[in-house]
């Protein structure tokens, strides 16, 4: 009988769930100071491993750039999984030659699974946010 991390190993995730989990580790990172990603530690999909090792060494620029973009609010003010939605984002925005069409609905698709509360306000400011972003460092 094999364990859950083996069962986790062998089975591939989407990029769609890849992103989802990546949030859920950079969420993860932000509500709990000491947890630390550590790839050799952490049985991962290696889309999110990927992601997270690339993202995390810029995270400072990546917040730098999201702050831009807010009106009346900092990035400390946003929820923890608006947050971590951002920053993936914004990470693929500026590094992957992904359509920014694509990866801002990506955003938006898992904005509206783990953050938006029916209302749709979550996917409205966050769509504002990244299309902002887009803009700036596209020059779309």
């Amino acid at each position: 009988m094999t364990n859950e991390s083996e069962k986790r190993k062998k089975k591939r995730l989407s990029r769609r769930e890849s992103r989802v989990r990546a949030v859920e580790l950079l969420y993860m990172m932000d509500i709990h100071e000491s947890f630390r990603f550590d790839a050799d530690k952490v049985q991962e999909e290696e889309f999110v491993v990927e992601i997270l090792e690339g993202l995390l060494p810029m995270r400072e620029k990546i917040d730098g750039i999201i702050s831009d973009h807010l009106t009346n609010y900092t990035i400390k003010r946003l929820n923890y999984v608006d947050r971590a939605i951002l920053r993936l984002a914004t990470y693929e925005l500026l590094t992957t030659d992904i359509p920014s069409e694509i990866v801002i609905d990506e955003a938006l698709e898992i904005t509206h699974l783990l953050s938006d509360e029916g209302d749709k306000k979550h996917v409205s400011f966050n769509n504002r946010v990244l299309d902002n972003v887009k803009n700036t460092i596209r020059k779309a």
